[in-house]
């Protein structure tokens, strides 16, 4: 305390205050708006181990930096420094993690403990402890979104450096926390790359088979896919759709009878949940991942899976709860999921998933499905894929042109090239990027794994079964290159490296629709016409409109848990049945009946890879058709790159970059207007799909 004329004490100026002047006093009053700034990021982050009041003088005096000359200099040596730590750290961690991901015979038992372990986990707080995060947040502001979105547009693209070198200091999580997010990831992971089921062993009543011998389908993906692939089957097709959504419901109510699971010995009926032994004529041999497992006694039994699933959701949130306590400007996961890494506020992102889900276009495309399918629409129509040309085409003709094109991996890493060429990038430059890009075989349904330093590649990872890549593995695999062609630009031909990258998911998740949408094309069916281009667009349409409501339900889901953090595996599977429903019955069931159904929680993606990662995929789509007139023609390639390589700015201002607007669903909705005018007046045809 401070002693004041007549007696008593003034109170004794605060930290930031002392530090502030301190400040001013060595480097003079124009320092001061800086150093209030940098002051108050340093002491938001600054634990008792960082040292006592004495040590924060010490450090913020002399780590303050006034000259602008060395100001620039250390920012750019500081992204040198972190190009080569976040690539390498990728790198390591690839590497132990590839006999968990990679289908390259069985796993080992140390194959696991290698991928729940994260080489990187302490990179953050080492930088911390070590000051150099202090440093920066000493020196340069770190934006918040509100300050991003409106000070944006102006800045320089040194400003826009600076914001993405503090950006990710915006938390502190340390080692512990982050190891804890890597092992919830990794059980996760594990979890939903073994969960398969041998379709030949859904049954009906009677005992009929109506899918064929050795076809293992990993929940969600390849689950939903078949739906979408039987529409090209008849009435087979409606019977296949209706036992997977029964095995489907079964299995977010963790209703399946676990001995099912992965077994090809046991046939289930998933609508009356019996349980019996198969013929042994019918017993498929297992994959030869599986056979150094060890094979597990026949069990007959129809008990139910454990609350496996929600018991792994809740580690996920329990991990991320770790984290908030690291994250003063970001304290939930939903803050640094929106604010952090979405970039978009969770009301407007709320807004553009209702405008999609609540839009009286979704009652008009239902009535043209009905109309094609000669039936009333069913829940499993969700997942509707009859606009599409690949609907017309047998799933088994498809299959078998993908496996004698592509028995192997090596044989899709070859054909990139010609791949590339297709998608209008040149002969040089589809060669330059077929040369960046890895093939692995993955073992669960695919993904692009992205490099951080420039002399690493990424990784495209697709399932090629022992026959060759199925129609299925083929169309990931296309999707997944437009993620590594994406990574590559991004990345190579950036300005800076502090600004690699895209916005966030949900746009390299658009730039990678755009390939995957041209996947039959690049099979050699023929260029789309105009009225498949009409019939595209409905398409579009419907997959967001299904998407965006399991998105909004990952929302609720998280919501719920940070409102309920004690909640037990059974409490929260009865919450996410309840929230699924609730969604379901509001904006679906009026459209597809099926009243408390729970598909929406079906997808894997509520589990693992990433927390809150749904949202991604409907922004993705609405994303990807803003893209979509920047992307054709014979400068598709050009553009692709152009806005590719413009790197990590806020949506709004990528979006204004690569197409004029900002983000937003009305040109989804124009379009989807448009093709259903053209479809009622006739000009679009009358088939069936």
């Amino acid at each position: 305390m401070v002693p004041i004329p007549g007696g008593g004490a003034a109170p004794a100026p605060a930290p930031s205050t002392t530090l502030v002047n301190a400040l001013v006093g060595l480097h003079g009053e124009a320092v001061r708006p800086r150093a209030e700034r940098g002051v108050r990021q340093v002491l938001a982050f600054w634990r008792a181990e960082d040292g006592d009041r004495k040590a924060q003088e010490q450090f913020v005096t002399s780590a303050f930096i006034a000259d602008p000359t060395v100001l620039d200099r250390t920012r750019v040596r500081l992204a040198e420094a972190f190009e080569s730590a976040d690539g390498h750290f990728l790198e390591i961690g690839r590497t132990w993690r590839e006999g968990a991901d990679l289908e390259r015979g069985p796993e080992l038992p140390v194959d696991a403990l290698l991928a729940a372990a994260d080489p990187s986990a302490h990179l953050q707080d080492d930088s911390f402890s070590s000051k150099v995060a202090f440093t920066v947040l000493l020196n340069w502001p770190l934006d918040t979104l509100d300050e991003m979105v409106a000070q944006g547009p102006g800045w320089s693209r040194t400003r826009w450096a600076e914001a993405r070198l503090t950006g990710r200091f915006a938390t502190r999580p340390s080692g512990a926390a982050l190891a804890q997010r890597a092992e919830a990831y990794s059980a996760a992971e594990a979890y939903i790359a073994g969960y398969n089921l041998w379709v030949h062993h859904l049954v009906g009543a009677g005992g009929e088979r109506p899918f064929p011998k050795g076809k293992r389908l990993l929940s969600h993906w390849n689950l939903r896919d078949q739906i979408k692939a039987d529409y090209a089957e008849g009435p087979a097709g409606l019977e296949r759709q209706r036992l997977i959504r029964a095995a489907m419901e079964r299995i977010v109510a963790q209703e399946i009878p676990r001995a099912v699971i992965d077994d090809p010995r046991l046939d289930w009926d998933p609508v009356r949940n019996v349980v019996a032994v198969a013929p042994a004529a019918e017993v498929e041999p297992r994959p030869p991942t599986q056979t150094g497992k060890g094979v597990a006694p026949l069990a007959v039994s129809a008990d139910r899976e454990p609350d496996t699933r929600y018991a792994l959701l809740l580690r996920n949130f329990q991990a991320a709860r770790r984290t908030d306590q690291d994250s003063p400007f970001a304290p939930t996961e939903m803050d640094r999921r929106f604010r952090l890494d979405y970039e978009i506020p969770e009301a407007r992102f709320r807004a553009l998933l209702e405008s999609i889900v609540a839009s009286p276009l979704a009652p008009q495309v239902a009535a043209l499905i009905q109309q094609r399918l000669g039936r009333p629409l069913e829940p499993h129509d969700l997942w509707y894929g009859g606009f599409l040309a690949r609907a017309r085409i047998p799933e088994a003709k498809l299959d078998a042109l993908t496996r004698r094109r592509y028995p192997t991996p090596e044989a899709y890493a070859r054909d990139m090239p010609r791949l590339l060429r297709e998608l209008g990038f040149t002969p040089a430059k589809a060669t330059w990027l077929a040369q960046r890009i890895v093939v692995d075989p993955a073992r669960g349904s695919g993904h692009a794994l992205q490099s951080a330093r420039r002399g690493d590649f990424p990784h495209l990872r697709t399932r090629v079964a022992p026959g060759g890549m199925d129609y299925k593995g083929y169309n990931i695999a296309v999707h997944e290159m437009g993620h590594s062609v994406e990574q590559v630009f991004s990345l190579y031909e950036v300005d800076s490296t502090l600004l690699a990258g895209v916005p966030g998911n949900a746009f390299t998740e658009a730039l990678a629709f755009t390939f995957q949408a041209r996947d039959l094309e690049l099979l050699g069916m023929g260029k789309p016409s105009a009225r498949d281009e009409r019939l595209r667009t409905l398409n579009d349409f419907w997959g967001t409109w299904e998407i965006a409501g399991v998105a909004l339900l990952d929302i609720e889901v998280w919501h719920w848990m940070y409102a309920h953090p004690d909640a037990t595996p059974a409490q929260l599977r009865e919450a996410m049945l309840g929230l699924a429903r609730g969604i379901w019955n509001r904006f679906y069931a009026p459209v597809l009946g099926g009243k408390d159904s729970a598909l929406l929680g079906i997808y894997s993606h509520l589990i693992a890879p990433s927390f809150l990662y749904l949202p991604a995929y409907p922004l993705g789509h609405l994303i990807a058709f803003q893209l979509e007139e920047k992307l054709k023609g014979p400068r598709s390639g050009a553009e692709f790159e152009r806005v590719a390589s413009y790197g990590r700015v806020t949506p709004d201002l990528w979006m204004i970059h690569a197409t004029g607007a900002p983000v937003s669903a009305e040109p989804l909705l124009r379009a989807t207007e448009a093709a259903l005018k053209a479809q009622s007046s006739g000009t679009a045809g009358s088939d069936r799909g």
